[in-house]
């Protein structure tokens, strides 16, 4: 129960159809005004595919948003009104899909993720600054390590804030999900970004709402810790509305992650 947000958020279940309807009008203006690309192969499974959302003009950059859902649900389609505050503010952003626990293990989770990041960076100059929620922010904290990225997509890399992460996979092996993640004592340590000690060089700010299940808030303060990064608790702002502000072209959380605070 500890890793379990639905169940002490008011009116949970109406935030996925909401977020839905807000990813399709998005898509919806985006495309009528030539700025969409949709369903760019990165690899050769059927869930990857990535969807690109362009500013208008030259993009300034790359913003890539990595979704959670536990490594074990969702895809890209849920979250694409989350690119308007980079857009907005003259980035590009590319959203991925990846497979899904139990086909696959988290580890190859990581490496789609990496293998998308490294063909959206083929369709977008500049800098790029990598963010996700949940699960997602995991899987952009592990997108930090020296080795996993190519060198050349590394160097570009400036910025990546985790939101509401998981940074420790090691409490997960003690809860009902693990009998599909499958996460064992060498996974755990491998994959757990608090391990991580050969990291990229870019801005980590670590983002999470003051209002979520305390262990969000130990998971964040445990990567800040380890990394000895930025810290942001978001008053009033719980596992799913944390997120919210990623829309807002002026908000806090849109500003550090394009490096403009």
């Amino acid at each position: 129960m500890a890793y379990a947000n639905g169940d002490f958020i008011p009116n949970a279940a109406d935030y996925i159809p909401r977020w839905q309807a807000k990813a399709a009008a998005f898509v919806a203006r985006q495309m009528g005004g030539g700025r969409a690309q949709m369903d760019l192969p990165y690899g050769r499974t059927e869930r990857s595919l990535f969807d690109l959302m362009l500013p208008e003009g030259t993009p300034k950059g790359l913003v890539v948003f990595v979704h959670g859902g536990y490594w074990l649900r969702f895809d890209k389609s849920v979250w694409t009104h989350l690119a308007a505050g980079p857009v907005l503010n003259g980035w590009a952003v590319a959203l991925p899909s990846y497979d899904l626990c139990p086909d696959v293990r988290i580890g190859e989770i990581g490496r789609q993720v990496a293998q998308a990041i490294s063909v959206a960076a083929e369709h977008v100059a500049g800098p790029i600054a990598l963010t996700g929620h949940s699960a997602g922010g995991h899987l952009v904290a592990r997108m930090m390590a020296a080795a996993i990225l190519p060198v050349a997509v590394a160097g570009r890399v400036t910025s990546c804030v985790p939101i509401s992460p998981v940074a420790d996979l090691a409490p997960l092996m003690h809860t009902s999900m693990n009998a599909d993640l499958r996460i064992d004592d060498a996974e755990a340590r491998r994959e757990s970004p608090v391990h991580l000690e050969d990291r990229l060089p870019a801005d980590v700010t670590v983002w999470v709402g003051a209002a979520e299940r305390p262990v969000f808030l130990d998971q964040a303060r445990w990567l800040a810790e380890a990394w000895d990064s930025g810290l942001h608790i978001a008053e009033g702002r719980h596992h799913f509305d944390v997120i919210d502000a990623l829309e807002d072209p002026a908000s806090a959380l849109c500003w550090t992650l394009l490096g403009l605070t």
